[in-house]
């Protein structure tokens, strides 16, 4: 079959658009920057920068687009990590928790699904994962060396590491375990990490070599939450951006390339960085960056770093899910008993509550969207599904196994980690209630984690592997159909 035919037969349903990417027409030669939303019947349908879709021939594109969605998958209508662009940041390309994979296996045997192979060097932390190109990037702290690891996916082998930092535990409340939170960001060949104390680097993701480095406080005046800094860096086009708090500019902007301030929002003074990832998003026709504060949930411009709006929260103790954007609405969860609410904000940029409640309190094993309900774990009620228009429970299973955990979609499943011993349960996407599909425990897990420590890294599943990490032992499994 040929690149023309097969392109053309290509069949893609997408639960999310992938990364943008440059289209162009090849009778004029014009481009565009679109999301690729699906193709189906031999037509691209693609999702324009403000919001409408567009639908063109897949002969009209270039042989270089062509050749592009033909290699989305062969077959089967998977997406492939190497086709998507992989998974290049906490929670995924569209910063959702859902993995672009499908044809997985529907249920598990009772000793869960094949081990791969287990890496034993990853260092002490719950940073999570990045994987892009054949390599997964993480970090931990080996002896008193944040590191910055790299893992070949298919042999579970050391590419390389590359220390950063210091960690000698102090600073920061390392009581329930030391080492970094954050988890490492791929983009355009390089990597940018983010340390407990504030240490920002680029590095080289072939090699590991520095790039460029700078603090959040010695250079922003930045002010850590108790538990240290443990965002991981957002990158959108050529920025760089990361929220050092504190009481001068709450959000920096700099270029990727070369560490260099391009912003600084000076009218976000929220004292306190706290732990949640920046999301980037449109609203109103505006780029902007979302971040999830103690006190409230803030937007600055992406050009300028103004501030657009703001809405009052009152987390405690630490403030950590990220937030979650459906069109021109806003999720966000907190634990310590704070709960969770819907922020609408409206054409002329005012934030409006449309709901709040105590539904679900959400500490920090992430909530996920999957059409019009949520999923994830709430405090002292395990495993919710909440209804995103009204903020209602529709469903919840708590007990031994789902008390309290992280959660990730793939393929129309839950992955649900319980944080006390590392049982992992495959549970089907639905409003209708709660139906279990496999479940097994982490093995091997660490003898060296504090007593205080669980097993918080969360799980990931991308080009059929799943990922599971307790301190220094990340585990791969194969969960293909």
């Amino acid at each position: 079959m040929n690149r023309h035919l097969a392109a053309a037969v290509l069949l893609l349903s997408l639960t999310a658009p992938l990364p943008a990417r440059t289209w162009k027409q090849a009778a004029s030669g014009k481009t565009i920057e679109a999301d690729l939303v699906k193709v189906e019947a031999g037509k691209v349908h693609l999702k324009m920068a403000d919001g409408r879709t567009g639908v063109v021939e897949i002969l009209s594109l270039s042989l270089e687009d062509q050749e592009f969605l033909a290699s989305v998958e062969k077959g089967g209508g998977a997406v492939s990590a190497a086709a998507t662009g992989g998974w290049p940041a906490f929670r995924g390309p569209n910063a959702d928790g859902i993995s672009p994979d499908t044809g997985l296996l529907e249920e598990w045997p009772s000793s869960g699904p094949e081990k791969v192979w287990t890496f034993e060097n990853a260092g002490m932390g719950y940073s999570g994962f990045s994987v892009v190109e054949g390599k997964l990037y993480t970090m931990g702290t080996r002896d008193e060396d944040v590191t910055v690891v790299a893992v070949d996916v298919a042999t579970g082998k050391e590419v390389w590491a590359q220390a950063i930092s210091k960690d000698n535990k102090e600073g920061y409340a390392s009581g329930w375990g030391h080492g970094p939170r954050s988890t490492p960001t791929y983009s355009e060949g390089h990597v940018y990490a983010l340390d407990p104390k504030g240490v920002l680097v680029c590095l080289d993701a072939s090699t590991g070599k520095e790039v460029w480095k700078k603090h959040l406080v010695d250079d922003f005046k930045g002010q850590m939450g108790g538990w240290g800094f443990s965002e991981s860096p957002l990158v959108d086009g050529g920025k760089l951006v990361v929220a050092p708090g504190g009481k001068e500019a709450g959000i920096v902007a700099l270029d990727k390339k070369t560490g260099d301030v391009i912003w600084k929002a000076t009218e976000l003074q929220p004292g306190k960085a706290e732990y949640a990832t920046i999301i980037a998003t449109e609203i109103n026709g505006t780029r902007q960056y979302i971040k999830l504060f103690e006190s409230q949930l803030a937007s600055v411009s992406a050009e300028t770093g103004k501030l657009l709006w703001s809405s009052g929260w009152s987390g405690k103790t630490a403030v950590i899910p990220t937030p979650i954007v459906s069109g021109n609405e806003v999720y966000i969860s907190s634990g310590y008993g704070v709960g969770c609410k819907l922020v609408r904000i409206d054409s002329e940029n005012k934030a409006t509550d449309v709901w709040e409640n105590t539904v679900m309190k959400n500490h920090h094993g992430g909530v996920i969207k999957v059409g019009d309900h949520l999923y994830g774990f709430s405090d002292g009620g395990g495993l919710i599904c909440q209804d995103w228009k009204t903020g209602e429970m529709v469903w919840n299973e708590k007990g031994q196994f789902f008390s309290k955990g992280s959660v990730h979609v793939a393929d129309g499943h839950l992955y649900a980690l319980n944080e006390g011993d590392g049982t992992l349960s495959l549970v089907e996407v639905s409003p209708d209630g709660f139906k279990q599909k496999g479940q097994f425990t982490l093995d091997p897990q660490s003898p060296n984690r504090h007593p205080q420590g669980k097993v918080w890294t969360h799980p990931l599943v991308i080009d059929g592997k799943l990922y599971l990490r307790d301190q220094e032992f990340i585990v791969a499994y194969n969960v293909k159909g």
